[in-house]
């Protein structure tokens, strides 16, 4: 922080982010950057999982960053929220699987279970 400004930019980001949690009539994706997450490569999956998402110009999709989603083994996780409420939480996501996962789950509404948390636990 250099500045008052920069403080306040900083602030008005995190309410943006919080208030990102009461949005309806979309979808929520939530990817885990806590520590486990970046050294596993999340920031490459939140990156592509952004222009893949502009890039097919898909609306009414939100991408937050959250901290530890719990599960250090399984990291990079990415969590899909639908606007119903319902959740899919992939694991060990790479920039493949998340053009995958936008084909697929965002644009054709089919989850892909083999990528999920619940299917790689077993």
């Amino acid at each position: 922080m250099k500045s008052l400004e920069d403080l306040r930019k900083l602030r008005d980001e995190a309410k943006k982010n919080m208030n990102m949690r009461h949005i309806k009539g979309g979808i929520r994706i939530q990817v885990g950057m806590g520590t486990c997450g970046i050294a596993a490569g999340a920031g490459l999956a939140l990156k592509r999982l952004m222009y893949e998402i502009e890039e097919n110009n898909l609306k009414n999709i939100f991408i937050t960053q959250v901290g530890c989603m719990g599960e250090c083994a399984f990291e990079p996780i990415v969590e899909v929220i639908e606007e119903n409420g319902s959740h899919s939480i992939y694991c060990q996501v790479s920039e493949r699987m998340v053009d995958e996962i936008v084909e697929e789950h965002l644009m054709g509404g089919r989850p892909i279970e083999k990528y999920l948390l619940s299917a790689r636990k077993r």
